[in-house]
């Protein structure tokens, strides 16, 4: 294996090997997507496009962080870019705490006067960046405080007023930031990294020579605290593609993203495919997806075609200045780029918004009647990407050949594909990673499930990806046509729609895995939200796809949580609420406990498994810790004291009337699986207690046409979708007049994009509406309902994977993206299996 430099690009060129098979989107989807599936196998190896077209710029991790995949056709010898920009260079004005702990002057005290103002006089403290909580990245003060206040004062030598520059600042949580005394960023409670914002003319006017200042205030609500921040300038860089393709469609199905583009004289299909079987655990497990490209004249005549793709070692690594390694190997008729980090620290990174930085990517195609590229053909190819700024290039333009044959840098393949006709052309390439080792389980590093126990290697996937390449894109698209007929029979066209694009992204937000007692373990990130692993009221929502398609997957998720009770390293009356960060899973590091929530979420997904399934096998296994928790809530359950639920955002909330729904259908179903395994007297026993506390439930919460959002405030109102359940499984323990007089009232309070999570604010989370409006008898309320979560969708300013979390009146994502809670859009379509 070669040593690279620093995020040195490998790029794969070649020509595909085509075959005859021609393939098509079984369904149309019309939604906009706000970013788009490319390459979704887990949460380290996850690829979006959030542009309307492919090449509007470059894909992105699921975290925002580029992850470059760039594609051209060339055609009779012009080139049409169809995927991917090239990559803009920035030249450091001030650096970001990756390049450079930068000093500056800081308070944890609020400030007297313009602390934003030039000439401002402090006494402040001294710190290097980053400022944060511990465990955050570049950490060099420790902040713990609420609030910090930043003042870094640089010298400059020229004046920037003319010049394109460009503020980039990371920040956790609400935060603003001043240049000069002019306020630039101003956020509500959110939390990004790596933001690029052009200045405006009025604050470009302000950097003038002599001494600037830029100023910040963050305030940490909950959880992590973080600031960083640092100027930069653009740099001019040439574009060697002649043309851009014209992009005619895209749609987004459950396991396949079809794109369409117009190259000249033909036609260009691409067509990533992440197959997502639920049924084939190998399948969900093997971390390789398709990309696959069809070629075909729409003149009639034969053309000269060449298709050029590159990915880049950004796949591979945490941060853009980590040493690479990379080689190029061809093994079994299969040709394979592959490229890593030199350090390897295997599963030492853990958090939110990071990626892997251990393990190896790989780009891979099938070898046919390739031929090496002539030196002429690879300093043409070359030339384009080293004038892009790609490869570090030291020579001057008059040695620059020279320099290509002296770094080799950059290993090129040419499989020609020569003169394409009528009939048309295909073939694929495939990205995959092997992550080594995936997760940390009470300490001890675990295998993902596809090598079964260390008997298949990576090598293996990819043969096996090969052999089966048709075999598996005929299922994808047998499955993909189920999925939406099934869907929009169900709730519509927009829902099925909706539940096409949030597939993939339930699925791919876990890692699957076996335990040491051959358990199969499906652990979820909570992406975006805090990085938990395997949190309990992540599982909750997502779980209506898991039990249409394979409760397996559920059992996997909720094993653990019983291993963690019944190993007595948990010993509360309840569940935990998590495992830990991804990817280390020794036990709960959230800050508080959600008890009634996390019991009844458990005890709910141990009933709805018993009923999908026609037994309740799974609950005896684990009845001791159920009756425990089931205890607990005939205790506390009814009329919640001060606590969390998993809208944990909105804070904490005591005689919340949702989730004391929460926990009574959880002692109905606890008495229900009871009955299931033949305990005829404590199934009377349970469901007897549920259906008082029902009873309760109802003179407690009723406020004349609604319920209340707490049993203590009259004229409140909440999203009563913990209900669902009451209807889905028929549990009779609720009258069906409390989920009919709800929903008359929830039409009477829908916002622009959605019905609002309840009466305190204007945000709402979809997955809760999409149970919500399961609750509806007829289905024009519930089309109306689901009709506003789509027009968010498609209207959304926030290019992000789908977010569960939006503002009603503007449409903006309030936080949370790419999370498995969507998986919660299929409870319609579970209602309706359920009731066949």
């Amino acid at each position: 294996m070669k040593k690279g430099v620093t995020l040195l690009l490998s790029v794969f060129v070649l020509t595909v090997a085509w075959g005859e098979n021609h393939y098509a989107p079984g369904k149309k989807n019309s939604l906009r997507a706000p970013s788009v599936p490319l390459v979704t196998s887990d949460p380290y190896f996850c690829i979006w496009s959030p542009y309307d077209k492919l090449y509007e710029g470059n894909t992105e991790h699921w975290t925002g962080k580029e992850q470059a995949l760039i594609g051209a056709l060339r055609v009779d010898g012009k080139t049409y870019r169809f995927m991917g920009r090239e990559k803009q260079a920035f030249e450091t004005i001030l650096p970001m705490a990756d390049l450079e702990k930068w000093e500056a002057d800081y308070t944890e005290s609020e400030p007297a006067g313009d602390w934003t103002a030039v000439n401002y006089d402090q006494n402040w403290k001294k710190g290097k960046a980053a400022f944060g909580t511990k465990e955050m990245q570049h950490l060099g003060t420790g902040w713990d405080t609420e609030d910090i206040w930043i003042r870094r004062t640089f010298e400059l030598e020229e004046n920037l007023s003319k010049a394109p520059v460009y503020l980039k600042y990371s920040h956790d949580d609400i935060f603003e930031l001043y240049i000069n005394g002019i306020q630039v960023v101003k956020t509500g409670y959110t939390w990004k990294n790596g933001v690029l914002l052009e200045l405006s003319e009025a604050v470009k006017k302000t950097l003038k020579p002599g001494k600037n200042v830029i100023a910040a205030h963050c305030h940490n609500k909950e959880n992590g605290g973080y600031v960083d921040f640092g100027l930069f300038r653009k740099q001019s860089a040439d574009n060697n593609f002649s043309a851009d393709a014209e992009q005619l469609s895209v749609d987004v199905l459950p396991t396949q993203t079809f794109y369409s583009f117009r190259c000249g004289p033909v036609i260009l299909d691409v067509i990533f495919t992440s197959p997502l079987l639920a049924d084939d655990l190998d399948l969900v497990s093997t971390p390789i997806s398709y990309i696959t490209y069809q070629v075909r004249p729409q003149d009639g005549k034969s053309h000269e075609v060449q298709v050029y793709f590159e990915a880049s070692p950004q796949l591979a690594v945490h941060e853009d200045n980590q040493p690479v390694v990379y080689d190029r190997e061809l093994k079994n008729g299969i040709s394979y780029l592959r490229t890593g980090t030199v350090n390897q620290p295997i599963l030492e990174r853990k958090g939110d918004g990071v990626r892997i930085d251990w393990g190896y990517a790989y780009l891979a195609a099938p070898r046919t009647a390739d031929r090496e590229m002539s030196l002429g053909e690879y300093f043409q190819v070359k030339r384009h990407f080293i004038q892009n700024g790609h490869l570090p290039v030291s020579a001057a333009p008059d040695t620059l050949e020279r320099n290509m044959l002296k770094e080799m840098n950059v290993l090129a393949y040419c499989d020609r594909m020569g003169k394409v006709g009528a009939e048309g052309k295909s073939g694929y390439v495939m990205l995959g990673y092997d992550d080594i080792y995936a997760i940390e389980y009470f300490y001890e590093p675990v295998l993902a499930y596809w090598k079964h126990q260390g008997k298949v290697d990576i090598y293996q996937a990819f043969e096996r990806a090969v052999r089966d390449y048709e075999r598996i894109m005929n299922r994808c698209g047998t499955f993909d046509v189920q999925l939406m007929e099934e869907a929009e029979k169900a709730g519509g066209k927009e829902y099925a729609e909706l539940c096409a694009l949030a597939y993939r992204q339930a699925i791919a937000a876990h890692k699957l895995l076996e335990d040491k007692r051959g358990n199969l373990l499906f652990l979820s990130k909570e992406n975006h939200s805090n990085g938990c692993i395997n949190t309990v009221d992540i599982t909750y929502p997502s779980s209506p796809l898991f039990l249409i398609y394979n409760p397996d997957l559920l059992k996997g998720m909720m094993t653990s949580i019983f291993y963690y009770s019944e190993s007595g390293r948990w010993t509360k009356p309840f569940p935990a609420h998590d495992l830990g960060t991804y990817p280390v899973a020794n036990g709960q590091l959230y800050g508080g406990d959600m008890p009634v929530e996390e019991a009844g979420n458990m005890i709910l997904l141990a009933t709805a498994i018993s009923k999908v399934e026609g037994n309740a096998y799974y609950a005896a296994k684990h009845w001791e810790t159920l009756t425990v928790w089931a205890d607990y809530l005939i205790h506390a359950g009814l009329d919640p004291e001060n606590q969390l639920c998993t809208d944990d955002f909105a804070g904490h909330l005591a005689h919340n009337a949702n989730l004391s729904v929460k926990a009574i259908l959880a002692v109905a179903g606890y008495g229900q699986m009871a009955e299931m395994l033949g305990k005829q007297e404590v199934a009377e026993k349970y469901i007897g207690a549920a259906k008082d506390m029902a009873r309760e439930w109802i003179k407690m919460a009723d406020d004349g046409d609604h319920y209340r959002l707490t049993f203590d405030r009259p004229g409140t109102w909440s999203q009563k979708y913990n209900l669902v359940w009451n209807k889905v499984f028929d549990m009779g323990i609720f009258p069906d007049e409390v989920a009919r007089k709800e929903v008359a009232f929830y039409l009477t309070k829908q916002q622009k994009y959605g019905l609002p999570l309840d009466g305190r604010k204007d945000y709402t989370k979809s997955d809760w509406i999409m149970w919500s409006a399961c609750l509806a008898d007829r289905p024009e309320d519930f089309r109306s309902l689901v009709s506003l979560i789509y027009k968010y969708a498609e209207e959304t300013p926030s290019r992000v994977p789908l977010s569960d979390w939006h503002d009603t009146n503007e449409g903006h994502m309030m936080n949370f993206k790419a999370r498995s809670v969507v998986g919660g859009y299929f409870m319609k379509m579970l209602e309706q299996r359920m009731n066949k």
